[in-house]
């Protein structure tokens, strides 16, 4: 079994369930705009199948074809800041806890410091 159809068949629950989201916000969105499948396909360069499958969020279906879906709609620009470090926070957390560490480690060494200076003083 290769790599990525580990990865694809792993796939955490709520990850498919955010994908199956977008797949349905996706149709709901072509279907507004009166445009068939076939019609919505050719736009994306894919064919009606991989439509399909993108509309139910199938994991397979490139992330390059769901950007292109959502930049015809114009939604684009949020995928950016879909990872937007300022919004990680797991990362920020583990940051202050470092700084905290860091901060306590630095005031031992200057409290011990300033002990051996006042011994040898």
């Amino acid at each position: 079994m290769s790599k990525s159809s580990i990865a694809l068949s792993s796939v955490p629950p709520e990850a498919s369930a955010s994908l199956q989201t977008l797949g349905e916000h996706l149709a709901l969105a072509r279907l507004r705009r009166q445009e068939s499948q076939k019609q919505w396909a050719a736009r994306l360069g894919v064919s009606v199948p991989t439509l399909i499958r993108l509309e139910k969020g199938d994991p397979t279906v490139s992330m390059g074809v769901y950007a292109t879906a959502l930049w015809l709609l114009g939604l684009s620009g949020g995928l950016a800041e879909l990872a937007d470090p300022a919004k990680d926070m797991r990362a920020l957390e583990s940051d202050v806890r470092q700084a905290s560490r860091l901060r306590a480690a630095r005031a031992r060494a200057s409290a011990t410091a300033r002990r051996a200076g006042k011994k040898g003083g």
